[in-house]
């Protein structure tokens, strides 16, 4: 199985990667832009792995990468990447450019890679989009979360189009939408905060990047049957 993993080589994606490759029979792909060692290190350890470089910010550098696609051969597309800091301001507060920002460096990328990635996948008549949601969909935002939430809301409805949509050609599409965890675009959260959380949690513990990359694996492998869905993993807080 090929797979590519958006944003592999730091937080989450890391941890998705390092599950992934864990597999011999599986080769992953995975892009990084600031984690260059990091990304030195994974292919060190797996050799079944390969970094590509791609900057969401940089619309030649994400229109390579799409370009790139066509000669992987790709079974699976993991949509991890995201390129743009929480603002975490009040909406009324929030600038337009934060909102022009976020579409532009965040869904347009994820977008362009993923036209490219189903355009392989209806030639082989068979392949799977995963992308990571937030569990903010359907729990509270957090205050100051609008712009991030809003992103992730539309792109949980192009997932959900591009299941209907090829189905018949054996794609699936489907989601996961993890609750808070410890990574680069959380450092900046209050500790006293995160304490609280692991308080409040039915577990008593935060949600780690390991618990999600299970998820991801789960749905590499997943009969086709399952397709159009969004796993959410929030310890069944704020059900809806």
């Amino acid at each position: 199985m090929i797979i590519l993993v958006t944003g592999g080589a730091s937080g989450l994606g890391k941890a998705i990667v390092e599950k992934l490759a864990a597999d011999a029979n599986c080769f992953i792909y995975f892009t990084y832009c600031h984690s260059k060692l990091s990304a030195d290190d994974l292919m060190k350890r797996f050799t079944n792995s390969k970094a590509l470089f791609c900057d969401f910010c940089n619309t030649e550098s994400v229109d390579e990468l799409a370009l790139t696609i066509n000669e992987l051969k790709l079974g699976v597309l993991i949509n991890n990447a995201h390129s743009t800091p929480i603002s975490k301001q009040y909406f009324h507060k929030t600038d337009l450019n934060i909102f022009e920002a976020g579409f532009k460096n965040n869904i347009l990328p994820l977008i362009k890679i993923t036209q490219n990635a189903i355009s392989v996948f209806k030639k082989q008549k068979n392949g799977r989009v995963i992308t990571i949601l937030t569990s903010a969909l359907v729990n509270k935002p957090p205050i100051g979360w609008s712009e991030y939430v809003a992103s992730k809301a539309y792109i949980e409805s192009l997932s959900k189009s591009w299941a209907i949509e090829n189905a018949s050609f054996n794609i699936t599409s489907n989601c996961i939408a993890p609750s808070f965890m410890k990574t680069a675009l959380t450092a900046d959260t209050d500790e006293r905060i995160i304490e609280e959380m692991e308080k409040n949690s039915p577990l008593k513990k935060i949600l780690t990047v390991d618990e999600v990359a299970e998820a991801v694996s789960f749905y590499t492998k997943a009969s086709q049957q399952i397709n159009g869905t969004t796993l959410v993993l929030n310890s069944a807080v704020d059900v809806v």
